[in-house]
């Protein structure tokens, strides 16, 4: 996702590796990647959702040195998402105009709207999974 990395001070591996995600998890990302992740993929709800705060408490986070390793695990997670969605679609703007719309595998839910939980990520992860192998579209 072109530009989502080029909108975020963190390194590729962090949404391609394991290991290197569970290291940045760990870390704690800073409030400025939320901050360029809300203005990347233009949507403060998710993020408000996400931290469980509300939308003019938002931008106490961009000043914190760390997220707790819940927040920064549910940010990161979510992004990675996104990335790779955009890799699939190969267009980060229709990656998220699919996760914005209605999907019939996911009982008609859209998939911005269940990535809030880790078992929603998964499931989008899986519809994911089957548009790449050609089960579905």
């Amino acid at each position: 996702m072109a530009d989502l990395m080029a909108d975020l001070s963190l390194p590729e591996d962090v949404f391609t590796d394991e290991v290197a995600f569970i290291k940045q998890v760990r870390q704690g990302i800073s409030g400025q990647i939320v901050k360029q992740a809300i203005k990347a993929l233009n949507d403060r709800e998710l993020f408000v959702i996400l931290l469980e705060t509300k939308s003019g408490n938002l931008h106490r986070f961009y000043k914190r040195k760390a997220l707790s390793r819940v927040q920064s695990e549910e940010v990161l997670d979510t992004l990675r998402l996104y990335y790779q969605a955009s890799k699939l679609f190969g267009d980060p703007r229709v990656a998220r105009q699919w996760l914005h719309c209605e999907i019939p595998a996911l009982s008609g839910s859209r998939p911005v709207d269940l990535v809030d939980t880790s078992q929603g990520r998964d499931l989008v992860r899986q519809v994911l999974g089957k548009i790449e192998f050609g089960e579905f579209s």
